[in-house]
């Protein structure tokens, strides 16, 4: 493995911008070789050697391979505490750890469901106006119960933002794109903490080139 971390996944990956959020804060220097999701990339031979579930990301770093976004994350965290992606209190930290799990379990589906109907809907195996529907809902009401977490907080999990945010924040960018944005966006919060995530400056660093 190379001395210098090597990311695998394309720009194109929201759990991959995550990943690059992170490594953008904390200043890593890394290089990065594109496993492109859309074209079935990680379920080519060479990548499944990397991650037999053809997922991306995956990071060698510091002599180990890292799989999984969390995981990667947690571990730069860890290593790297400074500056911090999580929250000091437990109250917070539990918020942050509460949304991770509800994205990943019940809003990624949802929310790439929506985007993914007007801009990959051959990743999402075609264009299914019934199951659209059911996207909209299962995404109003997680985006629902986020913002009921966060309460008055600007981010997801308190006065800073977080991996939560990380995570959410490049999912919500490809649903941005569509003619469903208004609606998901309608949902009481949701607007302001996307106005205020669009200034963070890896988030900003880190927007995948869609030419």
């Amino acid at each position: 493995m190379s001395d210098k971390p090597v990311l695998y996944g394309f720009d194109g990956s929201t759990y991959v911008r995550t990943v690059r959020m992170v490594l953008a804060d904390k200043g890593v220097d890394y290089d990065q070789v594109p496993v492109n999701v859309l074209a079935g990339e990680p379920r080519q031979a060479d990548h499944l050697a990397r991650h037999p579930f053809g997922k991306v990301p995956v990071i060698d770093i510091d002599g180990m391979r890292i799989r999984e976004t969390d995981a990667i994350c947690r571990y730069l965290e860890e290593t790297l505490p400074d500056p911090s992606c999580m929250p000091k209190s437990a109250g917070d930290r539990a918020r942050m750890n509460e949304a991770i799990s509800l994205i990943n379990s019940y809003g990624y589906g949802a929310l790439v469901g929506v985007a993914g109907y007007h801009l990959f809907p051959d990743f999402i195996g075609g264009k299914n106006e019934e199951q659209r529907q059911v996207c909209l809902q299962d995404s109003a009401k997680l985006l629902t119960l986020l913002m009921e977490n966060k309460g008055d907080a600007p981010w997801l999990a308190g006065s800073k933002p977080s991996l939560a945010d990380y995570l959410l924040g490049p999912i919500i960018f490809y649903v941005s794109l569509t003619p469903d944005a208004e609606q998901i966006l309608s949902v009481p919060g949701v607007s302001d903490w996307w106005q205020r995530m669009q200034d963070v400056d890896n988030f900003k660093a880190t927007e995948p080139d869609l030419g």
